[in-house]
């Protein structure tokens, strides 16, 4: 493996690693890392290229932030856990409990998208012009290439078919703001393609782990444990 992933570790008992969104880092779960630590054991991971963690040289892909989480808890000796993702994180969890059935416990999928028209169409129109803008000088400029590289994630990512889901073994609880930006239908469709799932809206925006932790957080607390 090319990169050491920076992580916040906390708590005992079943493991739970939590994978934040595009651009952000594992700072998005402050109001989820000390909560969750009162029963389980947190692992609150920055993806490649995000936060503390390297770039590395690898493809900056949904799919390979898959393949470096299973290196990561082959590391650290973990064979199963919880795995929440939100927003590319959860679109990362989607592509790891497809391809690592047997590591995943718990999968919690908040905000995630199947490809970009699962969107907002006022959301995503911005990130296109945006990625094509910085992609024309991404040969000029580091910054620029990096905003082309992270903006690629939710123009070209993560790409998966529906029926692909049908990979996913693990309980899943599929999880996302009352105004998201996220298509509501595009949230339905994961969790009726995920044969053993759980549909749930909290009020608020697609920052809902961040906004309005209390119910966040009870909903999952309730779904790992019953």
């Amino acid at each position: 493996m090319d990169i050491k992933h920076y992580y916040i570790e906390k708590g005992t008992g079943q493991n739970i690693i939590l994978l934040h969104g595009n651009g952000e880092n594992s700072d998005y779960f402050a109001g989820q890392i000390d909560e969750f630590a009162k029963r389980y054991h947190v692992y609150a991971l920055d993806t490649r290229g995000h936060g503390k963690t390297p770039r590395g040289d690898a493809p900056f892909t949904i799919r390979q932030f898959a393949d470096d989480l299973k290196d990561f808890m082959d590391e650290h000796e973990i064979t199963k856990a919880h795995i929440l993702g939100f927003s590319d994180g959860a679109n990362i969890a989607m592509i790891f409990a497809m391809k690592y059935p047997e590591m995943v416990d718990r999968l919690i999928l908040n905000g995630g998208n199947l490809d970009a028209k699962g969107v907002k169409r006022s959301v995503q129109i911005p990130i296109e012009i945006g990625y094509k803008f910085a992609s024309k000088f991404a040969d000029k400029s580091e910054s620029a290439k990096r905003n082309a590289q992270m903006l690629s994630l939710m123009v070209n990512d993560p790409n998966i078919r529906s029926e692909q889901l049908s990979a996913i073994r693990a309980k899943t609880l599929v999880i996302a703001g009352t105004n998201d930006m996220i298509l509501r239908k595009e949230t339905c469709r994961i969790a009726e393609n995920i044969k053993d799932s759980k549909l749930v809206f909290v009020k608020g925006n697609h920052f809902i782990a961040n906004k309005n932790p209390e119910e966040f957080n009870l909903e999952v607390i309730n779904f790992i444990e019953n």
